[in-house]
């Protein structure tokens, strides 16, 4: 399978209550318009996952992760534009230094509750309601998942966690 390569990071609060999530609002055209979504994007040719998530977050919010913590892998065939399929690589980021921004190109930065992240009291992709309860575990254990997708809408969810 062809797939785009992505990262996708949830920055935990100090007290690790909150996320720092991106609300995508400044591109009507965007598939992610108005939803929350964590931050990070598309792997570079001759970087690795870590690098990647790491240049994301830099990029996005303005600030330095600490320590990655892995949390699973998510195949979502039929996902991007024109059914493309992604595969993307998601991190926990409880270390990190800095000030986030407050905005980027592709929308506003927020601390929002996980409380209501898990709660579904944000926009987002509703497909995301599937898999952040194990991203936000109290111990979480790494996962592979795959989510298909077809017309943008997830048509079933599937995992093995690695423990």
């Amino acid at each position: 399978m062809q797939a785009t390569i992505a990262t996708l990071g949830y920055v935990f609060s100090a007290d690790r209550k909150n996320i720092l999530m991106i609300r995508r609002d400044t591109r009507p055209d965007d598939i992610h318009f108005g939803y929350y979504n964590g931050l990070g994007g598309k792997l570079e040719p001759g970087e690795d996952v870590a690098a990647c998530m790491r240049r994301e977050i830099r990029e996005e919010a303005g600030l330095e992760c600490g320590t990655l913590d892995f949390a699973g892998t998510i195949s979502w065939p039929g996902f991007g534009k024109d059914g493309g399929n992604w595969f993307g690589f998601l991190f926990r980021i409880t270390s990190w230094t800095g000030t986030p921004l407050s905005a980027n190109d592709e929308g506003s930065l927020h601390w929002m509750p996980i409380a209501d992240v898990l709660a579904g009291n944000l926009p987002m992709w509703e497909s995301d309601r599937h898999f952040l309860p194990l991203v936000f575990a109290d111990s979480p254990t790494p996962f592979h998942g795959v989510m298909p997708f077809a017309s943008g809408k997830a048509l079933s969810w599937s995992y093995t966690e690695l423990s």
